[in-house]
């Protein structure tokens, strides 16, 4: 069987090639590290676009590791997930800082580094360094848990073992990193999450699910936890051409990047005028403001949780009393200098 799949896989990887800019004969540890960074949870389509303009920006390890976190984070604006580019940063510190920019070239050595776990460590050895490290992603866990009848949970850690086990055993003396990027290609092109590709299969004939007519149930998910609702009330404070911007510290969402002074509330309503006014005296000392307009509603679903925010624009009618070291004033021409969530960014590109 484990001759069957991996001559079945590479056969069909040959037929069709996936080529990447980060896939290459020579591969560059540093261009593989940052792709597998950017591309977890993210499109491949969308996740091309951020690995290349990060490329262009910082060519070596080094020059990421001189960056400004703001200029990282403003890099990364839109892709999500940001805690991935604050820990892109730490590790390139790290690498420059502690290992003469010398990446580790063992899944040990990778699995130290911030923001590195068994996945991405299991990646980067395999395709910067050759080391034998079945890599088990999304698509691996779904092609491997339909062709072999894995029947308990993919989101459980014996089970993300158990797949692993297996896909080591399908690996026989192949190269690692072709059957690597091989099985996670097919998973995402032929074993497809909906609509998979079965007819055309050629692994179809040994499928344990597809002879069983158990496609679509298979694999097992946990049941997801609902999403957790918020409401964001962005107070957005306009004065001489410059509108407010603050940093957000909290260990929270968007934790490093710039947003308009929010209350949050437990509701899309909006707060009183009283605590709106109350609010703002409390940024820059005083209230003497007057109301430009007031957005409806948007949407952004994270992956815990649901983000409704709503845009309150004030003009102030004297000059801010008070600051604080999170604020910085931005006119349309600077703003794009500091990183934002898609939501404000958009908005704020819109207005």
């Amino acid at each position: 069987m484990a001759n069957f799949f991996a001559r079945t896989l590479l056969k069909w990887h040959r037929d069709n090639p996936r080529p990447l800019p980060w896939a290459t004969t020579n591969p560059d540890p540093y261009h593989i590290w940052l792709s597998e960074i950017i591309m977890q949870q993210t499109r491949i389509e969308q996740g091309t676009a951020y690995y290349l303009r990060f490329v262009n920006k910082f060519p070596t390890v080094d020059s990421l590791a001189s960056a400004s976190t703001d200029q990282v984070m403003r890099l990364w604006q839109g892709l999500g997930y940001y805690t991935r580019a604050r820990n892109l940063h730490k590790a390139a510190k790290h690498i420059v800082e502690n290992l003469d920019s010398n990446f580790p070239d063992t899944y040990e050595g990778l699995l130290a580094l911030p923001g590195i776990g068994p996945y991405s460590a299991a990646a980067i050895s395999s395709f910067a360094f050759g080391r034998r490290h079945a890599v088990v992603d999304g698509n691996v866990k779904r092609l491997i848990a339909r062709f072999s009848g894995v029947r308990s949970s993919i989101d459980d850690a014996s089970t993300h073992l158990q797949i692993q086990q297996i896909a080591s055993t399908f690996m026989t003396d192949v190269s690692t990193a072709v059957f690597n990027q091989a099985i996670m290609n097919f998973g995402a092109l032929v074993c497809k999450p909906k609509s998979p590709l079965c007819a055309a299969c050629p692994l179809a004939t040994h499928c344990f699910a597809f002879q069983n007519n158990l496609v679509d149930a298979l694999p097992v998910r946990t049941k997801k936890k609902d999403l957790r609702e918020r409401y964001f009330h962005f107070v957005v404070l306009h004065y001489r051409g410059k509108f407010l911007l603050q940093r957000r510290v909290e260990k929270d969402i968007w934790h490093g990047l710039y947003v308009p002074p929010l209350l949050e509330s437990k509701s899309t309503r909006i707060p009183s005028h009283t605590r709106l006014h109350s609010f703002v005296h409390g940024l820059i000392g005083h209230d003497d403001i007057e109301g430009i307009e007031s957005s409806s509603t948007i949407r952004q679903l994270l992956s815990h949780q649901s983000i409704n925010g709503r845009f309150i624009h004030y003009k102030l009618l004297a000059p801010p009393i008070t600051s604080f070291e999170t604020f910085v004033w931005v006119s349309k021409k600077t703003m794009n200098q500091y990183g934002k969530p898609k939501m404000v960014a958009e908005m704020l590109n819109d207005y």
